[in-house]
């Protein structure tokens, strides 16, 4: 008869199936300090505080956007980190751009170069996709709301980066014109987009 598993165990096995864990996962009131053990006797690794992983898992280019969406639940990543991820731009984030609801306190998290966009409800919740990343499903925005956000916030990033977005986004036909005009309503740029849109067709 197989020996029963210890509480540490049953951690070590928790983190090894989850590939990425935050401590607030396990339920068990000694997680810290089990945690903490698995870390002393390399068996696992702190990649962030409070978010562990195996130690011999190899973090992807992305891994930093999996971990912090573990760390801000409620976040959606958005306009150039999510423009990066579908290869819509030339620029390369220095910071992980993240949405989060407009009265949300700002997340702290030492680990990464952040930048916080504050959205209404309405702006966080449309066009919201899962994609998963190192085994962690993380929310980002789809292309065409991600190119009415970069026109809703082009003082922030510039219009020439929502310009190649439109282009680059159009040409792979990533988005419908349907799509971004509905999308653009819901961020009230309507009007500011119409005169690129036109120019598409």
């Amino acid at each position: 008869m197989p020996k029963p598993k210890t509480e540490l165990e049953k951690v070590y096995q928790q983190v090894v199936e989850q590939g990425l864990l935050r401590t607030r996962d396990i339920s068990t009131p000694s997680a810290r300090v089990h945690l903490q053990r698995l870390c002393a006797q390399g068996k696992i690794q702190r990649v962030a505080r409070g978010v562990y992983a195996p130690k011999n898992t190899k973090q992807s280019e992305s891994s930093a956007l999996s971990i912090i969406s573990l760390k801000i639940p409620k976040g959606v990543l958005c306009l150039i980190s999510a423009l990066h991820f579908y290869d819509m731009t030339t620029q390369v984030p220095w910071e992980v751009w993240v949405a989060i609801p407009e009265n949300a306190v700002t997340p702290r998290i030492s680990e990464f170069h952040l930048k916080y966009v504050w959205y209404s409800e309405k702006m966080l919740s449309a066009g919201v996709e899962s994609v998963t990343i190192d085994g962690v499903q993380v929310k980002i925005f789809n292309p065409a709301k991600t190119i009415a956000d970069c026109f809703k916030y082009r003082n922030k990033i510039g219009l020439d980066v929502c310009l190649e977005a439109l282009n680059e986004g159009w040409k792979r036909r990533l988005f419908t014109m349907d799509e971004l005009w509905s999308y653009a309503k819901v961020c009230r740029v309507s009007t500011k987009i119409r005169p690129y849109l036109e120019a598409l067709l």
